[in-house]
């Protein structure tokens, strides 16, 4: 209060000049610093949201299945060839094989990416055992997965005395009933386009018709009516 001087007119005005101008600088101070500190906290929210996006994409992969064969097949096509038989042709579930393959070495990649340290050390031994050429199991990397998703969404942690049998690789959804939609789709699509030609033909026709009768008629009035 020592530096304000009310003695006259102008020191009042100069004094309350100077206290908007420093309210003023403060108030940008502090928007600016509240503006920083948001970008930053959204920014890492953004990263947080497309981690935890891309491992549970990771854990719906490795851990999908509950039955059936719960290992990874790292066989490649021409392994299955040298074990097809004599035509040598693969078997009918090398196609499926080879997809649960591609689609584990895909989400093992993104672990590797995005995982915690012991996510990615069990991410690192299971692409090493399938480019050694030996199946693989993913229920461990599976439980970890689990773990770190419910606690970074503060969800409670699975009870320890409930048992949740082994889980593998889900098993891809076969291609017959989008050939099936295709195909109706297709079969649909001719239908439309016979049904605009059929339209287009009696459309033509009406119209000769009708351009046959006004030919009459107008010859009708050039011929003289008889006495």
């Amino acid at each position: 209060m020592r530096g304000l001087d009310f003695s006259s007119w102008q020191a009042v005005v100069s004094t309350l000049a100077g206290l908007v101008l420093i309210t003023l600088l403060g108030v940008g101070i502090r928007l600016l610093v509240m503006q920083t500190l948001q970008q930053r906290r959204e920014r890492e929210n953004r990263q947080i949201n497309e981690r935890l996006r891309t491992l549970m994409a990771a854990y719906k992969t490795l851990g999908g299945s509950f039955t059936g064969e719960l290992g990874v097949d790292p066989s490649h096509l021409r392994d299955l060839r040298a074990r097809a038989p004599a035509h040598g042709v693969p078997g009918p579930g090398s196609d499926r094989a080879r997809r649960i393959r591609d689609a584990v070495e895909a989400a093992l990649s993104d672990i590797l990416l995005l995982g915690t340290d012991e996510q990615v050390r069990l991410a690192a031994r299971a692409a090493t055992e399938l480019a050694q050429g030996r199946a693989v199991h993913t229920h461990a990397l599976v439980v970890s997965l689990r773990d770190f998703i419910r606690q970074a969404l503060d969800l409670a942690p699975v009870p320890p005395d409930l048992e949740i049998p082994c889980q593998g690789p889900t098993r891809p959804v076969s291609g017959g009933g989008a050939k099936a939609r295709g195909a109706g789709e297709g079969d649909g699509k001719a239908g439309r386009a016979g049904g605009g030609g059929g339209a287009g033909g009696m459309g033509a026709g009406m119209g000769l018709g009708a351009g046959a009768a006004l030919g009459a008629g107008h010859a009708a009035e050039d011929d003289p009516a008889p006495r």
